[in-house]
């Protein structure tokens, strides 16, 4: 990630490594721009007042590494983003000083709520005023439901399977009983256009044939007229006359005459006239037939005009021409088809509803069952979680509890002796609550916990959930809060834990927390430009990471017991993370054998 004119940060660069990152630094040397940056990246509010002094804008840009089908991907996919060489996403954001902000992802111009759904696929960011994916009351069933995996996630398919298919017959009964009234006299015209098509009973193309037939039995002294004129002209006089020998036979005078000729060039035009006599000989015999056929029929003339007008009724009300009739009545049967408005049909759509209903209040019991099995091990095992940081009295307790369904709820269904709310995730409503020590009373934890404690749950709940969160990136800010000693310890181990599944990025100033780290790095306040304070970010390891962890302790960097304690510090650290690694290894051989 690369951070410019951001606060006190005017040029950084933060590599990000798989495992746990920490990003320390003294107070005021801007810390908390990273945090700030990877909020940006996520989508989130632009503030005009984080932009350094004096820059015209400030720009955070990541590189997420993700592969070709995973759901973050598919959110860069559906945006019109394209992917670098190496299969990463690079998302930008800029701030300018006025406030106006401006996002892109793989090279394209997009919407800040895309950031956000990619954010949703790749990062979690928990911080003291940022705990909105647990303050949510549906995340909050998301996260039993995660942590309780498949025997939850099971019946949930089969609950969502029902539901679905109850939730289409209940719209269709409703739809069909409400519009029962309109789709009866809608059903009723279709009858009658119906009715009336199938009484004349068209063809297809029938109107132009009897147009063309019209026409001829209208006109027929003018096309006798015509026709004998063009068989006198072809073929002469009826009677032979010599005088008068029409076009057959002058053409055949000349096939003779050539046919006569002694000179080969006038002999071979001669089939080519004797041709011209042959299709001249077949037309006049064709005419002839046509002359014989061409009677005056005034009756068939009065039955072609009769169903006309017939036709012409259908043409008036239902298309331009009898195809488009025949079309019309093909679509006014299918739509007759799935317009049954009668009582035996909404009895039997009512009857499949209910059937429905207590197949779906069956699911959601079981739902609400195993959810609530779930609920007593997540809260035992976060409430062991806390224990070890800094939160020994505090206990979590996962309230599992059925929403019930108001008045003219359209997805109220009976279960038991209770109407409730079927919703896509089922009818239970799950809330967190804190019971902060022992004695106070049970509050949401949104109520229930301060900034700090907020951020140790947060921690707590990722810990129980590591396995099962598919998010690959938590970024924790100053989740140690008001927190000293043993339980900084505790917090790194955790937070090393976490990272064998996660990529964790912390922001700490707590050097027990910051030992534990695969990867450190410092913001120092640097050079003051102009009366600004310029910060950078660095990567410190060996002897000046035992240098930041002396400051860290006490600012005792240049001292012998600073340095000695910071030693002490990561070897501590390291000893438990081989441990770590080696029981890491040790499960998995014995999975592989079993």
């Amino acid at each position: 990630m690369r951070i410019q004119g951001l606060g006190v940060i005017d040029d950084a660069t933060l590599a990000l490594h798989a495992g746990l990152t920490v990003v320390t630094g003294e107070t005021g040397a801007g810390k908390t721009m990273v945090v700030t940056g990877l909020h940006l990246l996520s989508g989130g509010r632009a503030d005009a007042s984080r932009v350094r002094s004096g820059a015209q804008r400030a720009v955070v840009e990541g590189r997420f590494a993700t592969t070709p089908d995973s759901p973050a991907a598919k959110v860069a996919g559906d945006a019109g983003a394209e992917p670098d060489d190496d299969g990463s996403l690079i998302a930008l954001r800029t701030v300018t000083s006025d406030g106006r902000s401006r996002a892109h992802l793989g090279g394209r111009s997009v919407p800040n709520g895309v950031l956000s759904e990619l954010s949703e696929q790749v990062l979690a960011v928990h911080g003291q005023n940022d705990q909105l994916r647990l303050l949510r009351p549906g995340e909050q069933r998301a996260v039993l439901d995660r942590f309780a995996g498949e025997p939850v996630l099971h019946v949930l398919a089969d609950y969502q399977r029902v539901r679905t298919e109850w939730a289409e017959v209940v719209g269709e009964l409703t739809e069909r009983t409400e519009r029962s009234r309109e789709l009866s006299r809608e059903a009723d015209l279709l009858r009658h256009g119906l009715a009336e098509i199938e009484a004349v009973n068209p063809e297809a193309g029938e109107d132009v044939s009897l147009v063309d037939e019209a026409r001829r039995l209208a006109d027929v002294d003018q096309l006798r007229e015509i026709a004998a004129g063009a068989q006198h002209a072809l073929s002469g006089s009826a009677d032979a006359d010599p005088e008068a020998p029409g076009a057959i036979g002058l053409i055949g005078e000349a096939a003779r005459r050539l046919s006569s000729s002694e000179d080969p060039a006038l002999r071979e035009l001669e089939p080519r006239v004797a041709e011209a006599v042959a299709v001249l000989s077949d037309v006049g015999g064709e005419l002839g037939a046509y002359l014989d056929k061409l009677d005056a029929d005034p009756a068939r003339l009065e039955q072609v005009l009769a169903r006309q007008a017939e036709l012409k009724q259908l043409t008036k009300k239902y298309a331009a021409d009898v195809d488009g009739v025949l079309a019309w009545a093909e679509d006014a049967r299918s739509r007759l088809s799935g317009m049954d408005t009668s009582e035996e049909a909404l009895a039997a759509l009512a009857a499949r509803r209910d059937e429905l209903a207590v197949e779906l209040a069956e699911h959601a019991k079981a739902l609400s069952a195993a959810r609530a099995e779930a609920a007593v091990r997540l809260a035992d095992a976060v409430s062991e979680e806390l224990s070890g940081l800094a939160m020994a009295q505090a206990k979590l307790q996962v309230l599992v509890h059925a929403k019930e369904a108001e008045d003219g709820d359209p997805n109220g269904i009976p279960v038991d002796d209770r109407r409730l709310h079927a919703g896509p995730e089922g009818v239970d409503e799950v809330e967190l609550q804190l019971i902060a020590h022992s004695g106070a009373p049970a509050l949401p934890i949104h109520k229930g916990a301060s900034g700090g404690e907020l951020s140790r749950v947060m921690l707590a709940l990722e810990v129980v959930l590591a396995d099962a969160d598919t998010v690959p990136t938590l970024v924790f800010d100053e989740v140690d809060a008001g927190v000293g000693g043993r339980a900084a310890v505790e917090i790194g181990r955790r937070l090393a834990r976490l990272a064998r599944t996660h990529q964790v990025v912390v922001v700490t100033h707590l050097p027990q927390v910051a030992a534990f780290a695969d990867r450190h790095l410092v913001v120092d306040k640097g050079q003051v430009d102009g009366g600004l304070t310029k910060s950078d970010v660095r990567l410190v390891a060996d002897e000046r990471r035992v240098v930041e962890l002396a400051r860290m302790l006490a600012g005792m960097e240049s001292t012998e017991t600073g340095r000695a304690h910071a030693e002490e510090l990561l070897e501590t650290a390291n000893t438990y993370k081989l441990t770590q690694e080696k029981f890491g290894r040790k499960n998995k051989s014995s999975k592989k054998t079993s």
